[in-house]
């Protein structure tokens, strides 16, 4: 039912009471086709659906490319920090005020690391957009049309229909514990103190990214929640944690998560699985050395008196698996951006290592390139707002492959098998829901 609509030279808004829960609207509109691409992000108590392109930001090695609402493509050549490229791209964008959504892949951090044809970022400003929030939709849009038919897909009262999934196994041959074991010598020899090494796990079948995403929202607890399709690029994720909440008004929040146990086995063995992470040294140290390094890199950007850690290592239950977790919390200083926060922070200590540079160099030789694995999946504003979740727990999908893919923090007291183990336990978060394509 419409409440409301308002109508300027520019867009259409329309507000519409919600008939259904949250999900089942946000797969009603990603499902409908409307839209030639999309991007769902949840954040707690609010969900958001971006449809169509109204403008566009592709960040490449070495090329940034844009496009805006006349059509006009241009690309031209950066150097330096590509967080840099992104910011001089959107400072160029033709609208007083815009929201844009997408994603960043791990190789943003190490540009020379990706593989070739690989894009870096990928973001765009959609032609709708849709904001859940208590029960009620505030539908933006371009088109008076496009904003009208998604008032109706958000109104309609048909269940979405939620596919049966076709569990995947995680416990495959692989070569991850000979990686492990080359991790460990290397923390001997003194490179780094912690890395994170990871698996990728192929899928033998076409997948339905949608229908993954309702069957695994269900199952998990997500701080972040997503769904993609951009040039034919799927993805849909449960993220454990936050890599960089910025305000407009300038505070910033990060949310390390390192230490691991499983999670969902039964009462008696949760409360075990939770003394068992609480207690243990190696994951203790592993938690207490990235809240430092999140602390350090806040302090680079943030007024130093504003850095202060709250929660410090309370348990958060994120689907098949529960972590010790901690918030960190500071003021962006004078002069300093969203841009600044995001670059600062990323990619995650908890999906990257200790000290950083060290870590992502060892990954760029233990790991295959892993795009938007460990990347980020984030949304951004005029108003100097950004959001941004840590990609893991996800499917991915494109040019009709599809794959899960998750790692584990490799310090000084790892083993190979616990850490095998570890990656199993995460992989599960997402494995028993996925969906095949018919």
């Amino acid at each position: 039912m419409s409440f409301g609509v308002r109508t300027d030279e520019i867009r259409t808004e329309l507000v519409v009471e919600v008939a259904s829960d949250p999900l089942q609207a946000i797969a009603r509109l990603a499902g409908s086709g409307l839209f030639a691409g999309h991007v769902v992000y949840e954040r707690p108590g609010t969900w958001t659906f971006a449809g169509g392109v109204l403008g566009e930001v592709i960040l490449e090695p070495g090329t940034v490319r844009t496009r805006w609402a006349d059509g006009a493509e241009t690309a031209r050549p950066w150097t330096g920090r590509p967080a840099a490229a992104l910011r001089d791209a959107f400072a160029e964008a033709p609208w007083p005020a815009w929201n844009a959504y997408g994603w960043v892949a791990f190789e943003f951090s190490c540009p020379q690391a990706a593989a070739p044809g690989q894009r870096l970022a990928h973001l765009v400003v959609p032609r709708a957009e849709v904001r859940i929030e208590a029960g009620h939709a505030v539908v933006t849009g371009v088109d008076s049309v496009e904003v009208e038919q998604v008032g109706k897909l958000l109104a309609d009262t048909t269940p979405y229909p939620v596919p049966a999934p076709a569990p995947v196994d995680v416990r495959v041959a692989d070569d991850y514990r000979e990686r492990v074991a080359k991790a460990l010598e290397e923390i001997g020899a003194g490179l780094y103190q912690k890395v994170i090494v990871s698996r990728r796990l192929p899928i033998g079948f076409p997948v339905d990214v949608l229908g993954t995403f309702l069957n695994g929202r269900a199952a998990n607890t997500p701080a972040r929640s997503f769904l993609l399709d951009l040039d034919g690029f799927q993805a849909t994720g449960f993220s454990p944690e936050v890599v960089a909440q910025v305000c407009a008004d300038g505070r910033v929040m990060t949310q390390p998560l390192a230490g691991t146990r499983a999670f969902g086995l039964g009462a008696d063995a949760d409360t075990a699985r939770r003394r068992e992470l609480e207690s243990d040294p190696k994951e203790i140290f592993e938690h207490a050395v990235s809240v430092r390094t999140s602390q350090e890199e806040l302090y680079g950007v943030c007024d130093p008196d504003t850095v202060q850690v709250t929660g410090f290592m309370t348990i958060k239950e994120r689907g098949s698996v529960q972590h010790l977790g901690s918030s960190v919390h500071g003021r962006l200083a004078p002069g300093r951006s969203p841009w600044d926060a995001f670059e600062a922070l990323f990619p995650a200590v908890t999906a990257s290592g200790i000290p950083k540079p060290e870590a992502v160099d060892a990954i760029t030789r233990l790991d295959e390139p892993r795009g938007l694995y460990s990347g980020a999946v984030l949304t951004l504003s005029h108003d100097g707002s950004l959001d941004a979740a840590l990609v893991l727990r996800a499917l991915y999908s494109s040019g009709g492959r599809a794959w899960l893919r998750a790692g584990a923090g490799i310090v000084t007291g790892s083993t190979p098998d616990r850490e095998y183990e570890e990656t199993c336990e995460k992989l599960s978060s997402v494995a028993p829901y996925v969906v095949r394509s018919r």
